[in-house]
């Protein structure tokens, strides 16, 4: 830490294995969208010598070259993995996208590191998703620290952020989020205002001056002082708290000095427990310097304070039936036990997979056994199970667009492995002849539907294949073929979510398809007795047809299905074409008789017809039974029937009003609500499904991206007759408008 003495930079440009779990730290980056999290990698990067001044690696790639989509978006919308070396210290910082509809990629990083840095912008403040990812990080107890950027902004005011983060962050014990440096100002420029140029050390009170773009140490000027003592007084307070020297909060409140030292000894422990979360303030460098505010700072809080692989512990093994493991170490020694956390295409590699080992050593060429989630059932998202083994391709690290190849990657590292052309993201790598599956990681459902469809006959012939591989790169992307609508509807988890997926199928598979209406299947039944004739009855010279039936509608109880009753006497229907009138009227009800729904819950009773000995035939009877059971349509009373879904929803307590006031404008019946924890509530209630296709959005628009919800069919539901005459009387019949 920069209580230390100052660190050098190591060699960036030279893509070694790291020597032992020990010398390496995997940190992931959260933060809101535009809070600066992808500048301060590169701040970070620039630092430690990884890239010059203009921001090239030593080879001349850009360090800044995003995916081309990002590029178009101005927007990071996938994780991704900037390695670089500090002290001797293989740091892999992981860049995660802001955006809520992009959660996925967020979750990947938090399962592929060991802390996180939360980036919160001194303009914004600390939003409401933020909030809820700190929350999730502290019920694992993952190592957390916050860093202040955009500290130049108009009104921008570091004491205050700093409690706003001990307010919005803290939690239960606000005195676990204590700033280690204080910004200190510079000169006044004309208009005022003075830009932040160095960074006080609390424990120490030294200034860290970047004034001239390369970080020197000296004594803080008096005016800087009295920002010092009350911080300085709290932080060491903190410190104590948490030191497991129980004497030396008894040393302190009798007036002895503590020792530096020992402070930094703790701070570091309690920061790699979990149980302490420093704040730091950071800026990218400007003009030709190298070193940007506070980013030696935090590289030495990376190296020094947060925990290595082998303190933050592996997710629980099994067997691949299911059987519990005794638990693994991180040893590179150990049994291999790797994991895929992220899965893209590159078009001249193919697929590459960012891959996290746990346990043992992943070495190019190795077969490894691979196995999915579902290894045994399918999993939560549907997918197949799958298990085979495989072998590794090239493993490297990337940097920008580049990939340096690895000779091995070791237990706690991250690597990129080429070509694992069956493996997708979640699955777990292992020896072949010991077999193991990792406990999955938990995915938020994707809601929000999308219908597709090939735009031309040769998008048609690729459409298949680039979705498969378009959802098994994404594990929060699912998709359906409908047996109802007979819609492929792609589930995302989001509008931006849907968009980035449609425009990587176009460019990375050469796919393009068009949205159309995403249809919910409903149902038709009969809400009143009927009556109907069917009469097929064709002479045209030769062999003609001839059938005539005549059946009784009356609607049953929901559920029961489609019931046929024979009640023919004395023979006029001959007994051989009696089931060829069932097998004709079951035809007709499953394609609808009014808005081509399939029909439910109704009896149908064969009660009279007329045969002839030369030209009925069993089509001609299925015929007529169809046309007999629309006969009964046109003259009946016709009910559409809807599917009904249970949705629970979680949000704050501040929302609940918003929350139930939006599902009764929807049609819902609001059935409860109970406490989901501190400030938040469940929401509990029945709701059809045509009135919460695009909901995923609306709630996170009504709750500020606080809230949550599931969804789960529950049944078929009558529906309102305004509604049900809307659909009706549509051009074509089409369901679900």
């Amino acid at each position: 830490m920069a209580e230390k003495a100052h660190a050098h930079p190591g060699a960036a440009g030279r893509a070694t294995a790291a020597d032992h779990p020990g010398s390496i730290r995997n940190v992931v980056l959260v933060g809101h969208s535009g809070a600066g999290k992808t500048t301060l990698v590169e701040a970070l990067a620039l630092a430690s010598g990884a890239i010059d001044r203009a921001g090239r690696v030593e080879e001349g790639t850009s360090l800044s070259d995003h995916d081309e989509i990002e590029q178009r978006r101005q927007r990071s919308v996938q994780l991704s993995l900037v390695p670089l070396r500090w002290d001797g210290i293989r740091v892999n910082l992981l860049d995660t996208p802001g955006y809520a509809d992009f959660v996925g990629e967020l979750r990947a990083g938090l399962r592929a590191a060991d802390a996180a840095l939360f980036v919160v912008s001194a303009a914004d403040g600390v939003d409401a998703a933020t909030r809820l990812v700190w929350q999730e990080c502290a019920a694992v107890g993952m190592p957390r620290a916050i860093v202040v950027t955009h500290l130049d902004a108009a009104r921008a005011d570091f004491d205050e952020m700093t409690a706003s983060c001990r307010r919005e962050l803290g939690g239960d014990d606000p005195d676990t989020v204590v700033p280690l440096y204080l910004p200190a100002p510079g000169a006044r420029r004309s208009d005022g205002t003075a830009p932040v140029t160095g960074l006080i050390g609390l424990l120490t009170g030294r200034l860290f001056d970047y004034t001239d773009g390369k970080r020197t140490e000296r004594d803080p000027d008096e005016g800087h002082l009295p920002l010092v003592a009350e911080a300085r007084n709290r932080l060491i307070e903190g410190i104590i708290a948490q030191s497991e020297d129980e004497s030396l909060m008894d040393r302190y409140l009798a007036g002895e000095d503590c020792d530096t030292k020992t402070l930094v000894e703790d701070l570091e422990k309690a920061v790699a427990r979990g149980t302490f979360h420093p704040v730091l303030a950071a800026a990218p460098a400007s003009g030709s310097a190298r070193q940007g505010l506070g980013t030696v700072e935090l590289l030495e809080l990376i190296t020094g304070g947060f925990p290595t692989p082998e303190e933050h512990g592996i997710p629980a093994v099994t067997a691949a039936d299911g059987t519990p493991l005794p638990p693994l170490g991180c040893d590179p020694e150990g049994p291999l036990a790797a994991e895929v956390v992220k899965t893209s295409s590159d078009p001249y590699v193919g697929r590459i997979s960012l891959v996290r080992v746990f346990s043992g050593t992943l070495r190019p060429d190795d077969t490894v056994h691979v196995a999915g989630h579902g290894a045994t059932a399918p999993d939560q998202e549907g997918r197949p199970p799958h298990e085979e083994d495989e072998r590794i391709g090239a493993l490297s690290a990337p940097f920008g667009k580049q990939q340096r190849t690895l000779d091995a990657a070791i237990a706690g590292d991250l690597a990129c492995v080429a070509k694992l052309s069956r493996a997708e993201t979640g699955d777990t790598l292992s020896a072949r002849d010991r077999p193991l599956l990792m406990a999955p990681w938990q995915m938020p459902d994707p809601l929000l539907p999308v219908a597709v469809q090939a735009h031309s006959k040769a998008d048609e012939d690729k459409l298949s294949q680039g979705l498969a591989r378009l959802v098994a790169e994404d594990p929060t992307m699912r998709l359906e073929q409908s047996p109802d609508t007979h819609q492929l509807v792609l589930w995302c988890m989001g509008e931006a979510h849907r968009d980035v997926a449609l425009e990587r199928l176009r460019s990375r598979f050469g796919v393009r398809v068009d949205t159309v209406e995403h249809r919910v299947a409903l149902r038709e039944t009969f809400a009143s007795a009927a009556r109907g004739r069917g009469r097929h009855v064709k002479q045209s010279g030769g062999h003609g047809q001839y059938a005539i039936c005549d059946i009784t509608v009356e609607p049953l109880p929901a559920g029961s299905g489609i019931e046929f009753v024979d009640k023919v006497v004395g023979g006029a229907v001959p007994r051989q074409f009696i089931p060829s009138v069932e097998k004709g009227v079951r035809t007709q009800a499953a394609k609808g008789v009014a808005a081509g729904c399939p029909l439910v819950d109704v009896r149908i009773t064969l009660v009279d017809g007329k045969a002839h000995s030369v030209d009925s035939s069993d089509a001609a009877f299925q015929t007529a039974g169809a046309l007999a059971l629309r006969e009964c349509a046109a003259g009946g009373s016709i009910a559409l029937l809807e599917p009904v879904a249970e949705v629970e929803v979680v949000v704050p307590d501040d929302y609940v009003g918003a929350v139930m006031s939006d599902l009764s404008s929807r049609r819902g019946r609001v059935l409860g609500t109970e406490q989901a924890g501190a400030g938040s509530t469940v929401v509990r209630a029945s709701v059809p499904e045509i009135e919460i296709g695009r909901y995923a959005v609306d709630l996170r628009s009504m709750s500020h991206g606080t809230g949550r919800f599931s969804r789960a069919y529950a049944r078929h539901e009558p529906m309102p007759q305004q509604h049900a005459a809307r659909v009706l009387d549509a051009e074509g019949g089409a369901a679900g408008r």
